[in-house]
């Protein structure tokens, strides 16, 4: 146990010199030194405190060799010629070597270009630079930005030379820089043997996943089974975080001690010898490894893993925890870039709550009479799950509600569908039949991953806001330890049921379907779907709803409109064809009827298009065109087409403006007022509805193009809107909304809504009249608007 406080102490020490550079280094080993002087001396002069003294100096010593070596470290970071290059933003000829699987780079579409990983990040080792008048043969990490074509099939080993600019890290990790490239890689060297062996049975895997299964779950097996996320549908993938089960689509020491576990299991039903047991479950271990690539993610969780396995082959819970520190120690001394890396940090408090809560936690749940094999079950997601919470919260800003449930609810199927898809990647060499059909037995596992991680995600207000950064991490730990030792007493743990299950009650209710929502009498709702379009009109008949546009992506919309209630859709309505309107088109139609698509006289063909034609024909539904002068019609609604009014033959697609300008314009009939609905038109396509002479006033105005500047104060004046919503979202890149507009409308006595400020926004009806005897109207909100994305998307 003494090496506990020496990995804590030398992890302490590695932050010092990777946050504060070669003077946090230095300082760290100055103190460092102190305290072990000091205590050594009070060891000497204190017999009770004499126990202690080969403790501190295993901790101290150990802290003291870790900040002179991350000194060394950073010292030789800060002296780089490289990095100065990179503060310049230098052009950069680059020889490098792969350390690990070049990973893509997931982005919403925008505009009229199509979302996905059309990027690549990928980690290097330096063998030689060209920047400017220099030439250096050096060392270091650094990592390019590369274009996907070319770069997505190297493997790590390989060597390659790029071109590109430089640009300052962004992590103090030891990178010395980053690399823009601009073009594919150059003098390529071949990958090893086993690289290329490993690779071959990745891709027998995930061909025999898309043979037997359905595109979401057979994207997900591969990543499930040995961390292979490249067919991985971005869908899934944001569901498994909301959710709290991204660990599953990663290789982690669970995977590892599942696999070496199983064989070891095997071999102990055929009665095998012990030791021949352990050696080839070690075998197995480092196979595994090999199969998932040896990088340093895939080295740390085998050390994890190997720590787990080891204690549970051996019957020696109490051993595991000074493995444990033991391999920290390692790790950190190997690689001291470890100490900020977020999954590093995951799988040691992982790890350290399976072999120090699981066991006490088990045996307590045993006593109670719960069967053995349950009480493991329960125990280790929860376990995990609340050790990994204060980093997740520190993270991510925010505490999931859903986390532990889900992941008990995943918990059954992890192991059989990780087992059976390594069994697929082993056997696709030898026959592909018998690796489609692992992969076919696998399907029920990896199709109920799926489903627990859609409904975990889709439930409203499943995660609150909490403190980002180290604050927030502390904040919940503290909270939770104190919930910890509280609950150890009979009396005060029964209280704290009785408080848990008042929160419940009261609380998850009104998070899961706020008060009041939705408005009673609802005639339109502008979804919160971030920076896009996406709005819902009543129409008379329960259930049934016509939708116009489907913001960017599918969950957004998925989720507003299960929050309505919405179970058909009569008419989706996309009004231009921009990535941040008909992005989410397939979220809206799913598990709903769809009667037809609308799409306005413009269309070319090109990936917006081809995506909407996809999505109505695998709902089933038709593609129609609709024109100016066209009328709609439903018990509660009629929706008449103004524009375009002067459509073009086509367009540009590259053309932002052009394409906006043929966005369809319509006016709502419903029985909270008249409603302008305007997509993203902007100055052209408005002076064009101005010049024909239609009739534009509208109770409710939907602010062109997200509040954008392009909105004419003439346009506003025909218009004449009692309200005004603005579908935007929040820490846009385009400044939506514009200030001076929302000025302009404010003055005017309009009512303003933003969904980037207030969430979902209700059109409702009142049942008085106004003074020219229209129909009075309300604007209700639901609040918790979607928070501000790393990157936001929309159209230009």
């Amino acid at each position: 146990m003494r090496l506990v406080p020496a990995a804590l102490w030398t992890w302490g020490s590695v932050l010092c010199g990777l946050l504060g550079g070669a003077a946090g280094g230095i300082a760290a080993a100055l103190v460092s030194a102190t305290v072990l002087i000091t205590g050594l001396m009070l060891a000497r002069t204190a017999p009770r405190a004499a126990r202690y003294r080969s403790g501190l100096l295993a901790a101290g010593g150990c802290a003291v060799a870790a900040a002179v070596l991350i000194t060394v470290h950073a010292s030789a970071l800060e002296q780089n010629p490289l990095r100065a290059a990179a503060e310049r933003g230098s052009a950069a000829e680059v020889r490098v070597r792969l350390t690990d699987d070049p990973r893509p780079l997931q982005q919403a579409g925008f505009g009229g270009q199509a979302g996905g990983a059309t990027r690549m990040l990928v980690p290097v080792t330096l063998v030689e630079a060209v920047a400017g008048d220099g030439r250096w043969s050096l060392g270091g990490r650094m990592v390019l930005l590369t274009p996907a074509e070319g770069w997505q099939g190297l493997l790590p080993g390989q060597e390659v030379s790029a071109q590109g600019l430089l640009a300052p890290a962004q992590r103090s990790d030891l990178t010395v820089a980053a690399l823009r490239v601009r073009g594919p890689p150059t003098e390529v060297t071949a990958p090893s043997w086993w690289q290329t062996a490993a690779g071959g049975l990745r891709d027998g895997l995930r061909d025999a996943s898309a043979r037997a299964l359905d595109p979401a779950p057979a994207g997900l097996l591969p990543g499930l089974a040995v961390g292979d996320t490249r067919n991985q549908a971005p869908e899934v993938e944001q569901d498994f975080r909301t959710a709290g089960l991204t660990h599953l689509t990663a290789v982690s020491g669970a995977n590892l001690t599942l696999i070496a576990g199983t064989v070891l299991l095997l071999l102990r039903f055929a009665r095998a010898d012990p030791r021949a047991a352990a050696v080839l479950a070690g075998v197995a271990l480092v196979g595994f490894v090999i199969l998932a690539r040896p990088s340093p993610s895939v080295l740390r969780a085998a050390v994890m893993g190997g720590v787990v396995l080891l204690a549970l082959a051996l019957g020696r819970a109490r051993s595991a925890v000074p493995a444990l520190a033991a391999a920290v120690l390692a790790l950190l001394l190997i690689d001291p870039a470890l100490a900020v890396d977020a999954g590093f940090a995951l799988s040691v408090a992982a790890s350290g709550a399976l072999v120090l809560l699981g066991p006490p936690w088990v045996a307590a749940l045993r006593a109670r009479g719960t069967p053995a094999g349950v009480a493991e079950a329960l125990v280790v997601p929860v376990a995990a799950a609340l050790a990994t919470a204060p980093l997740i919260a520190g993270l991510g800003g925010q505490v999931s509600l859903v986390s532990v449930v889900a992941n008990l609810l995943a918990a059954p199927a992890v192991a059989p569908a990780t087992v059976l898809g390594v069994l697929a990647a082993v056997l696709s060499p030898l026959s592909p039949d018998a690796a489609q059909a692992c992969a076919w037995l696998a399907g029920p596992a990896v199709r109920w991953l799926v489903e627990i991680a859609d409904r975990a995600a889709a439930v409203p207000g499943g995660t609150v806001p909490w403190p980002e950064g180290l604050t927030g991490s502390l904040l919940l730990a503290g909270v939770l330890l104190v919930l910890v030792l509280l609950a150890r007493h009979r009396r005060i743990r029964a209280l704290l049921v009785a408080v848990l299950l008042g929160l419940m009650l009261v609380l998850v209710p009104t998070r899961v379907v706020p008060p009041g929502w939705p408005p009673s009498g609802w005639a339109m709702v502008a979804c919160d779907v971030g920076q896009g379009d996406a709005l819902v009109l009543a129409t008379g008949v329960p259930g049934r709803v016509v939708v116009v546009d489907a913001g960017p992506e599918d969950g957004p919309i998925d989720a507003c409109l299960d929050r309505l209630g919405v179970r058909g859709i009569s008419l989706l309505l996309v009004s231009h064809l921009h990535a941040d309107h008909m992005g989410g088109i397939a979220g809206a139609m799913r598990d709903r009827p769809t009667s037809g698509v609308a799409v306005g006289p413009v269309h070319d063909a090109g990936w917006t298009m081809r995506t909407i034609a996809a999505a109505a024909a695998a709902a089933g539904a038709p593609v129609v065109e609709l024109v100016a002068g066209r009328t709609l019609a439903w018990p509660a609604l009629r929706i008449d087409v103004l524009g375009p009014v002067h459509p073009p033959r086509s367009v540009d697609a590259d053309d932002g403006t052009a394409v906006n300008d043929t966005s369809l314009v319509l006016r709502a009939s419903t029985p909270a007022g008249t409603v302008l609905l305007t997509g993203d038109v902007e100055l052209a396509a408005q002076a064009d509805l101005l010049a024909s002479g239609v009739d534009l006033r509208a109770d409710v105005l939907k602010v062109p193009h997200h509040g954008s500047r392009y909105t004419s104060v003439a346009f506003l004046r025909a218009v004449r809107p009692r309200a005004a919503l603005v579908s935007v979202g929040a820490g846009n890149t385009y400044r939506h909304p514009n200030p001076a507009l929302m000025e302009i409308l404010a003055g005017s006595g309009v009512q303003v809504r933003r969904t980037d400020q207030a969430g979902d926004t209700a059109v409702v009806a009142a049942p008085d009249a106004d003074r020219d005897g229209r129909p009075d109207l309300a604007l209700v909100t639901r609040g918790d608007p979607m928070p501000s994305p790393r990157r936001s998307g929309g159209s230009r």
